[in-house]
This record gives C-alpha cells, structure tokens and sequence, in this order.
C-alpha cells in the first residue's frame, strides 16, 4: 500500500469515527430532551390553553390563505386592495425612511403628530374638539383597537350583545375577557327578487330590547357591516343609543370602512347621537381609510375615562407603535384635512372609485345564477350561491356548513375563493349564513376581465 493511499484510508476511517460519534451524540441527546410517552401526555396537559382560551381554533383566514397558496384562484375572499395605495402615501413613507430621526420608539399612545391630525379631523367630523393626548390611541390596527377595548372593558360574567353578521374576532375576544356573548342576527325583511340590498337586512326591535339587562356591559356595532355591507340608519342608531342610555351600556363602534358608503347613504357616527359620546369608543383604521392593509396601523378615540382603560391593556402588551408608518399616515392625513371637502379627498373618491366594481360584481354574480345583495358600503359582497347548488358537488368537502363546502369546491374545481359567511355568526345562528357567500371586490381591473376568461373546470355548472 502506497504512503498516500495509506494516508487517505486513515482520514477516511477517521472521519467515519467521527460522524458515527456525532449521531451517537445526537441520537443521546434526543433520548435525553425527548420525555417518555408517560410523561409527555402530562406535559401536555398541564401546557394546553388556558381556559379562557379553550376550544380556540385557527380562523377562518388561515385556513382559506393556505387554501389559496395552494389552489391559486381568482382569490375574491380576502379583504384587501390588490393594486396600490395612493401615490402620496407611498411617497410619505419613503420621505419618513429617509429621516434618521424616525426610526426609534414613539411615544407609547400615538405617535405625537400623527394623534394631532386624528384629533383635527374627528373634532371637525363630530363637532367636538378632541384632546389628542387623552382621547385618541394609536394602536397595531383596528384589531388591537377591538382588542383592547373589549378587554379593558368586560369582566367576568358582562354580557356584550353582539350584531350578526360579525367581523369574526369580535366573538373569542368576548370570551376571552370573561364575558357572554349574546347575539342578535340581522335578517332580510323580503327574500324576493333576484337581488337584495343591505338595507333589506334590519334588527327586530322586541329581540335586540329584550337582550338588554342588567348584566349588559356593551354592545358592538360594526356600521358598515362586514360581512353584509349593511350601512346603519338614524333610526336604527337611534334605537340602539336609546337602549344604551337607559340601561347604561358601552357602545363599541367599529366603523372602519367610514369612507365607503354609497349614495344615497350616509355614515353616521353613533358618538355625535345626544348622549352617546359619553359612552361611545369608536374604532378606525389606516389600512381601510388609505387602502393599506399591511400597515396594521388603527386607532380608537373617545372620552378620556373609557380610552384610559384601552390605554392600560395597550401599554402593558403592544406598548407603543412603528413610529415610521404613524409618521407617514400622519403625513397623509393632513394632506387630506387641506382638501377634506374636494372631490380630490381620498376619503371622498374611494366610494366613486368602487362603486362601477360594485356595479360589475352585483351583475357578474347575478348572470351567473347567484343572489347578490348589494352592499350599502364597504367593500365586499354577500350572494346567495343556492339556486346553483343542483350543480355543485357538495359531498366532495367534509365540513359542518354548506357555505364551507361550498367555498371549498369552488376554490378546488371552478378557480374562484370566496369566504363562508357562518364564520361571522355565533353557533345558534350559523345557519343563517349557510346559503351565502362573501366576495371582496376592491380589486384590479384586470382581475374583474380574468374572471370573463376563467376557463370553467367543470363543465356542468354554467359559470362565467
């Protein structure tokens, strides 16, 4: 045997000791973290959710962004623009990254500019000078906002009467709080015709006074409605701020899709009712005000002793926001306070800029055999998908609902995804969703002439 052979088949032994004693080593660790089937079933059970948390499953969004990854539809079921923001939004953005000064901790309630210009606009919108510093909080989203005004409100036992079709969060973050949900299902007036409006959609009036008592700590109004679009009137307002007042109920108002309201209707806010400031936390959000979801930038203002409860889950669990994008929204923000009352205002053109998406997706639904109902804002759409069903396969999906199933085969054979509406209603009202189908149409023109080209997967159902 030659030096260098031999010189090679000792390396060659060596190294084989050497990884045969790494997986030795590995393979003794992984005894060694690894606990026996005994007493892992232990652990797992002193470390399962705590009971507030109990029964928690993944939303409905999770589920239906994996199915998207999966399947590549025409995604209609989640709510965001695909197209870009406003120009000068962007442009902010980029002239705060610039800025060495911005890019470290703001102050904990809201960026100081940013609180000042949400301040100016709402003080002129409801007719009453907010203080920036005690009655507005910044917060990661109009999710937080919920969050914490319903934590920082409801202790164990409080009944929060909750209006269906609801945004699906509002529900767990009741529960998780300690408090009873109590809910109260808007239903249509008429099923006739071939397509319904939001409005056709109201509360009954003995149902929603009967549901008040002692024990009501605060009921959730979410005006536009999403899923439903349904945009609320002054009478209707007025009858749930009456109910407030007289049994000293918080109301909570999510009125993120403000801006998105079609004429004839109006928004009005529930805060500026005689009596309901005082009682009144209402809820915004950048991503739906200046069309940039990914932002997670809301905010919630009201009288100072309901903010100070907000104020206190904030503090002690987000603490403080990204202080570039609080910059640039307040940047954007003042750019439209100087045009609040031009066609040229954002918050004005949105609502001219769907209405024609809503127009096309109301009469793409309809001539392809669904039921819409139009929205009176917002930017989704809910249609009854029942008189195709004699051409969809439902026993193809497991789920509970038909609404699931639905979605689901349609996703799978026909290349569209919508949202199944019961994952906005509590379990004893689920079945009033089942029939329905939630679409978004804050999207591209592109996507709108895709879906006149969709090649249809399965040839017996008469689509597009």
């Amino acid at each position: 045997m030659s030096v260098a052979v031999k010189v090679s088949w000792i390396t060659l032994n060596r190294n084989l000791k050497l990884v045969a004693s790494q997986c030795l080593a590995r393979s003794v660790s992984q005894m060694a973290t690894s606990a026996p089937p005994s007493q892992m079933e232990e652990i797992v059970k002193k470390f399962k959710l705590p009971k507030a948390y109990e029964g928690s499953r993944p939303s409905v969004w999770v589920e239906y962004i994996q199915l998207a990854m999966e399947y590549k539809p025409l995604n209609l079921g989640q709510g965001f623009p695909d197209y870009p923001p406003p120009e000068y939004i962007t442009d902010a953005l980029m002239q705060v990254a610039s800025d060495g000064n911005l890019h470290q901790y703001t102050r904990g309630y809201g960026h100081p500019r940013l609180v000042q210009a949400i301040a100016k606009l709402y003080s002129k919108l409801i007719g009453r000078e907010l203080n920036p510093q005690t009655e507005v909080l910044t917060t990661l989203g109009a999710y937080e906002a919920l969050y914490a005004a319903i934590t920082g409100h409801v202790d164990v036992g409080d009944e929060v009467i909750i209006i269906e079709p609801f945004f699906d969060c509002y529900e767990p973050m009741v529960r998780y709080a300690g408090g009873i949900p109590r809910f109260i299902a808007l239903k249509p007036k008429s099923t006739d015709g071939t397509t319904l409006s939001s409005s056709d959609f109201v509360l009954d009036k003995t149902e929603l006074e009967s549901l008040f008592n002692q024990k009501t700590k605060a009921i959730i109004l979410n005006t536009p409605n999403n899923p439903l679009g349904k945009v609320f009137t002054l009478e209707e307002l007025t009858l749930i701020a009456n109910l407030c007042k007289k049994h000293n109920v918080l109301c909570i108002s999510d009125e993120v899709y403000e801006w998105m309201v079609y004429e004839p209707n109006k928004h009005i806010r529930i805060a500026t009712l005689p009596g309901m400031w005082d009682r009144t936390i209402t809820i915004g959000s950048a991503g739906k005000t200046f069309s940039v979801t990914g932002w997670k930038l809301g905010w919630a203002y009201g009288p100072s002793n309901l903010l100070f409860n907000i104020q206190m889950i904030h503090q002690n669990s987000v603490y403080t926001g990204c202080t570039p994008i609080q910059e640039a929204t307040a940047i954007a923000f003042e750019k439209e306070l100087g045009r609040l009352e031009s066609d040229e205002c954002y918050f004005n053109s949105i609502t001219k800029e769907l209405e024609p998406k809503k127009k096309y997706m109301a009469t793409f639904l309809q001539e392809t055999g669904f039921k819409p109902i139009v929205p009176e804002g917002g930017y989704f759409m809910m249609a009854d998908w029942t008189p195709l069903e004699a051409n969809v396969d439902l026993s193809s999906e497991s789920d509970q609902y038909k609404d699931y199933r639905f979605t689901k085969w349609m996703t799978k054979n026909v290349g569209l995804q919508g949202i199944p509406p019961t994952a906005f209603y509590g379990v004893e009202h689920k079945p009033l969703g089942e029939n329905f189908v939630r679409y978004c149409f804050i999207k591209c023109t592109c996507i709108y002439t895709r879906s006149n080209c969709l090649s249809l997967r399965s040839p017996t159902l008469s689509l597009f």
